[in-house]
């Protein structure tokens, strides 16, 4: 089979996963002067496939089956995420076309959005694109509706505008989620032209994005804490969640809660205060 993108990166993939992996972890010794990580031979082996196979996979020159994949998710000890990544890999669709509809917020999740009036909430698109978000979210985060519509986006938010770095307790650990969440998209839609072109130039502008990139992490990323240094409420922790929309499984409703009667709620209560004596909006589109 002639190499394309999705099964070199497939490849790349494999590669980088086999290289983390400690012989111990599958049932091997590990003697002091190897290699770290584990050899094509001993990954085919382990998978029941021939070396040459292996080979030709992680070259990026053969589509394996779907039983060679589930034997590779248990060989490279794959999270859930990472299995549904090199599956997205190796039965991607080249038909699919390059360019794609202008993502438009779903009026569902739009009326959603409107009635979170104490909660912050944005709506995450295809390349995580910000496509709505109420007044606590610009509040919280950032002004969005300042930001021009084509980089409206929240992985170059984060990477792009300094003051991410210190709004965000944990700033690396925010950014590189984005990013693994971002490898998933790359692997739903490799053609999507705006993604490879955010990718490069973050690649070109951020060493860290480029890094992180490179290293082929991947997440869905649904829920987690994220904990925030408001320059007007303070310290704030807040749990996030996501829901998809049913009518189009690209768009995600991102909510940010407090326990109640905890010092972030009264803080996020404070926030919406500041937010409605100023001139910060919620999206109109």
């Amino acid at each position: 089979m002639t190499s394309n993108a999705p099964l070199k990166e497939l490849g790349e993939f494999l590669k980088t996963r086999r290289g983390e992996l400690s012989p111990r972890t599958v049932g091997l010794p590990d003697t002091p002067r190897r290699v770290p990580g584990l050899r094509r031979e001993e990954v085919a082996q382990l998978a029941s496939i021939s070396t040459d196979y292996y080979i030709r996979l992680e070259q990026g020159r053969m589509q394996p089956s779907g039983l060679v994949l589930q034997a590779l998710v248990r060989v490279l000890h794959l999270s859930d995420d990472q299995r549904d990544y090199v599956f997205e890999l190796a039965g991607r669709d080249a038909a699919r076309p390059r360019r794609r509809s202008l993502q438009k917020v779903q009026p569902q999740l739009r009326r959603v959005l409107d009635d979170l009036t104490s909660t912050p909430a944005v709506v995450l698109g295809r390349r995580m694109d910000v496509l709505a978000w109420n007044r606590l979210a610009a509040a919280l985060v950032t002004d969005f509706s300042k930001i021009p519509d084509k980089h409206r986006n929240y992985v170059r938010i984060l990477f792009t505008d300094p003051l991410m770095r210190t709004l965000y307790a944990d700033w690396n650990a925010v950014a590189r989620l984005s990013v693994a969440i971002l490898r998933m998209e790359a692997a739903k839609y490799p053609q999507d032209t705006r993604l490879t072109s955010l990718v490069g130039e973050l690649c070109v502008r951020d060493e860290d994005f480029r890094t992180w990139w490179g290293s082929h992490q991947v997440t869905a990323g649904n829920v987690g804490t994220k904990t925030l240094h408001h320059p007007v409420a303070g310290d704030i922790t807040l749990d996030w969640d996501t829901l998809t929309a049913g009518t189009d499984p690209d768009q995600h409703l991102i909510v940010w809660t407090a326990e109640p009667g905890s010092p972030s709620h009264d803080a996020l209560r404070l926030l919406a205060s500041w937010a409605a004596s100023t001139h910060i909006s919620a999206s109109t589109a």
